[in-house]
């Protein structure tokens, strides 16, 4: 690692897990430089291989015009950590006409960087064609279906709220949003912030005497429960009559951020709570089905006005005091953003049954070196952690949600992304129908492209079938997911996505050519049909423009064309795909980016 390329992580990470990630003095790894560095380049883009580092739970790309440097990170504009899990990585930032150098160096925590490898130069190159070949009677195991462990979601008391939101009750819309992720999404889990906030009337104290009333709670997770959902139970904010500075609050509905001013106080909270948890769900359902989190991003001063060593006081009481009530309880955290503080969680004094972070604008790093067999729950994740940002209406976000599901899939055990739906306020609510909120569905539960990625994820067989891609961005910029289902359709999920976010509204140097080639076939005639999420498919951005789109909010007539229009019709009509004697067939298509194409495969009945 040089002094230059170090400094520059410093910068952009903080000192050892400091709040808010100010500049400071970056750990050094103790990991080896990656080996096998290559870079190859293509159309509009150049991607690197590297051969992986055992203990390092993720890799930060470094770059420079010359081979001696400065190399400095590259920013694909993601925000969060400017790191990936793992390679393949496509540049796709960079000028066609200049000759790279690129270098890799490893993290063992987010803070903590080892050194650079070998460089290796690279400039673009023609291309824009990609191979996948799949093999139809292979079987490379199940599929994880990790979109359908959890989601996220605005604090639940706003089930109840009966204001309206263009035009829309806000409760009754929420409530639909998570019915429409469970019952079409297949959503188990949902996380929320607020459960302890006053506006459920939890906990009081009047002349010294505690009050508990848990009416609120329980309107919240029988409302949850009865959708068929589980809850995380997310442990804060702090209540008014239990908080050290009731003064310190963060969002507009006030949650407070301040530690308890009594520490037996809260832990006799805790107990009670988890006790009548038990006594209303019942044993069975809590202890298999539900989990516990202590807190949100105490790492940001904005969430958590006490210090890191207040937050790992409330860890630890929180923990015991819920293994009082039953130690086969799950609960866990620490709930960070970035990624932050996890190294810490692993070594606390207190039961740790699962890890939870949250991670935006990259896939998730790959947190088992540091997890010793833990579950990892990643509670919040999305394509980029600002409110109100236009990428999240967009086909971008589609793509990225995609990559991020592929590359988690297997290695981690919930990724939730935030949120479910744009009836969200922690800023305020939203003033118009596409204002870049955080939802999988808008005010009004119309899909974005985000949620028909799900809907088409959701259309894969539960056999995963061996596929080989090659060509130009293949496994970089195209991935695919091929399976088989039950009744023996071949369903082929591709994507066309970069992680750099200076290019959510396309590049024509990205777009490609895909052939798909099946093998095992039985010969003769199939039926091929085809969806897709791109400009003009599944696009909400699309259809509210031909509408106009010039307004906050739709009319009557308009609300009426933009429902009827909620539907992702296939892409053209099925077409006939003869398998040759040799049991092959191939087909081509185009893949932009960003686009998704869904793919399946059925043998003619005769």
């Amino acid at each position: 690692m040089t002094a230059s390329a170090q400094a520059n992580w410093a910068a952009l990470m903080g000192a050892g897990g400091a709040q808010d990630r100010e500049a400071g003095q970056t750990e050094h790894a103790d990991l080896p430089a990656p080996t096998g560095l290559k870079a190859t380049g293509g159309r509009g883009h150049i991607t690197l291989h590297w051969d992986p580092v055992p203990g390092a739970i993720g890799y930060a790309i470094h770059r420079a015009t010359t081979p001696d440097g400065p190399y400095t990170i590259v920013d694909h504009h993601g925000g969060d950590v400017l790191a990936v899990p793992h390679g393949p990585y496509a540049d796709t930032t960079i000028n066609p006409t200049t000759t790279y150098w690129y270098a890799v160096a490893p993290l063992a925590t987010v803070t903590a960087i080892g050194p650079l490898s070998t460089p290796t130069q690279a400039t673009t190159a023609p291309g824009g064609t990609v191979t996948i070949t799949i093999d139809t009677t292979g079987d490379t195991g199940p599929l994880p279906r990790i979109w359908q462990a959890m989601i996220g979601c605005e604090h639940l008391s706003h089930l109840f709220e009966t204001a309206t939101t263009g035009g829309h009750p806000i409760g009754t819309d929420l409530h639909q949003a998570l019915r429409r992720v469970h019952d079409e999404l297949g959503v188990r889990t949902v996380r929320a912030h607020g459960i302890l906030n006053d506006d459920l009337g939890t906990y009081r104290t009047t002349d010294g005497t505690t009050h508990y009333d848990f009416t609120g709670i329980d309107r919240v997770y029988d409302t949850i429960t009865t959708l068929g959902l589980r809850p995380v139970v997310e442990l804060g904010f702090m209540p008014h009559d239990l908080a050290t500075d009731p003064t310190r609050t963060v969002f507009t509905y006030r949650g407070i951020i301040s530690p308890p001013r009594d520490w037996d106080r809260w832990a006799d909270l805790i107990r009670t709570l988890t006790r009548h948890l038990l006594d209303r769900y019942g044993r069975d359902q809590v202890v298999n089905g539900w989990s516990f989190e202590v807190w949100n991003e105490a790492n940001l001063s904005v969430f958590w006005s006490g210090t890191p060593a207040e937050y790992w006081r409330l860890y630890k009481t929180t923990a015991h005091a819920i293994k009082d009530v039953d130690p086969a309880l799950r609960v866990g955290g620490p709930a960070t953003a970035a990624a932050g503080w996890i190294d810490q969680q692993t070594t606390v004094n207190a039961p740790v049954d699962f890890l939870s972070t949250h991670i935006y604008g990259t896939p998730p790093l790959d947190l088992r070196p540091l997890a010793a067999g833990r579950p990892l729950h990643w509670t919040e994740w999305g394509v980029t952690a600002t409110h109100g940002h236009p990428i999240n209406d967009t086909v971008f976000a589609a793509t990225f949600l995609l990559r991020g599901l592929h590359s988690a899939a297997g290695r981690i055990d919930a990724l939730a992304p935030w949120v479910a739906s744009d009836h969200f306020e922690e800023l305020g609510r939203p003033q118009r129908l596409l204002h870049g909120g955080f939802g999988l569905l808008t005010v009004g539960n119309l899909a974005k492209p985000k949620y028909w990625a799900l809907k088409l994820a959701q259309r894969l067989g539960d056999t995963t079938l061996p596929a080989t891609l090659t060509g130009d961005g293949a496994q970089s910029l195209v991935e695919a997911w091929a399976t088989r289902t039950t009744t023996g359709t071949i369903a082929t999920l591709l994507w066309n996505g970069t992680l750099d976010q200076s290019k959510t509204h396309g590049s024509a140097e990205l777009n490609r050519t895909i052939t798909v080639t099946y093998t095992g076939l039985t010969p003769g005639p199939h039926t091929l049909r085809t969806w897709r999420i791109d400009a003009d498919h599944g696009n909400i951005a699309a259809t509210w423009a031909t509408l106009g789109g010039d307004t906050d909010w739709p009319d009557k007539q308009q609300w009426q064309t933009l429902k009827a229009a909620d539907h992702l019709d296939e892409a053209q009509p099925p077409q006939t795909l003869t398998a040759n004697p040799d049991g092959t067939a191939t087909t081509t298509l185009p893949l932009p980016m960003p686009g998704i194409a869904h793919l399946e495969l059925t043998r003619h009945p005769d």
